[in-house]
């Protein structure tokens, strides 16, 4: 599975986009800061390359001090929620059967103003939820294969979740917990530049569900929500010709493009071992340890989401 990168044109949209410098020199000033940064911090890991460095470079528009929140918040994350970090082995028979049940590929190629679409879709109607935390964990798997991989830099991400077999019983095992530290995850810890979401097949079911998680998503996501009652309304965002087979396009079947992000996944796993030890190590921080309140508020009474 290969992340089709931009063409030298669409490259130097999204650099004007990213407000990346021209000169390859003030690039590497900005890397060596932030190695330069974390080094100063006890209880963080010191072993960040410059490929991922570059990458949450880009995705936080050139803001050095962005740049060192989403780092701290990525360590400390992998400390925080064990559920998503650890034991990321996709050979492990309860991750390898999660790819016949769902489907969470990145597509290959781009929009043409540099976007990256995701997908997201259940196989069957009859299947029973599988464990909610493993398929985000899956997810953040993805995402730190493309902060390795996304050699050129996107303009963003595009989300595409297909709701056409989306029932009640698929989530009961959604609560606001698990809910809100995957969505902490991926809003305060990855580079993540999320500029669409696209929800096709609706149903009154998703509006349940986007209600749900909506107190959960910054205001400038919840703006960027659409939902589609047919395909063709996507095509006006997303260009029919990169989208699935299954969906009028010609990038190739869901399946196996999530197949190819399985073999990926797989090949990634001694890497993805040697990470579980790159975590923010709390009793080294300065000041107070951060907390699973601190950063979840999960003090609070939470109840499973309920779906008539």
């Amino acid at each position: 599975m290969m992340l089709v990168q931009p063409s030298n044109d669409l490259s130097a949209k999204i650099r004007q986009e990213l407000r990346e410098p021209e000169s390859v020199d003030a690039i590497e000033k900005d890397v060596l800061a932030i190695r330069e940064w974390l080094a100063r911090q006890p209880h963080l890991p010191k072993d960040m390359d410059d490929q991922r460095l570059k990458t949450f470079l880009r995705g936080c528009k050139f803001s050095l001090e962005k740049v060192k929140k989403k780092l701290d918040m990525y360590y400390t994350m992998r400390n925080a929620v064990p559920e998503f970090f650890a034991n990321r082995d996709v050979s492990r028979p309860d991750l390898k059967g999660l790819f016949d049940v769902v489907h969470i590929p990145v597509l290959p190629g781009l929009t043409p103003n540099g976007r990256r679409v995701a997908m997201l879709r259940g196989v069957d109607k009859e299947i029973v939820t599988p464990n909610v935390a493993d398929i985000m964990k899956l997810v953040m798997m993805i995402g730190d294969i493309r902060l390795l991989e996304e050699q050129k830099g996107v303009a963003g991400d595009v989300y595409i979740f297909d709701a056409s077999v989306a029932t009640p019983a698929h989530f009961a095992k959604f609560t606001p917990t698990i809910v809100k530290k995957f969505l902490i995850c991926v809003q305060e810890a990855y580079p993540v530049k999320l500029k669409e979401v696209h929800i096709i097949n609706v149903s009154p079911l998703v509006d349940t569900i986007i209600n749900f998680v909506r107190p959960f998503l910054k205001e400038k996501i919840r703006q960027r929500i659409h939902f589609h009652s047919t395909i063709d309304s996507l095509y006006k965002f997303v260009p029919k010709a990169m989208l699935p087979n299954e969906y009028g396009g010609e990038a190739g079947k869901v399946k196996d493009i999530n197949d190819q992000w399985f073999e990926k996944l797989k090949e990634y796993t001694p890497w993805f071992k040697e990470q579980e030890k790159s975590k923010a190590n709390e009793a080294l921080r300065p000041g107070s340890p951060r907390t699973a309140d601190d950063l979840f508020g999960m003090e609070g009474s939470f109840r499973k989401l309920s779906i008539d």
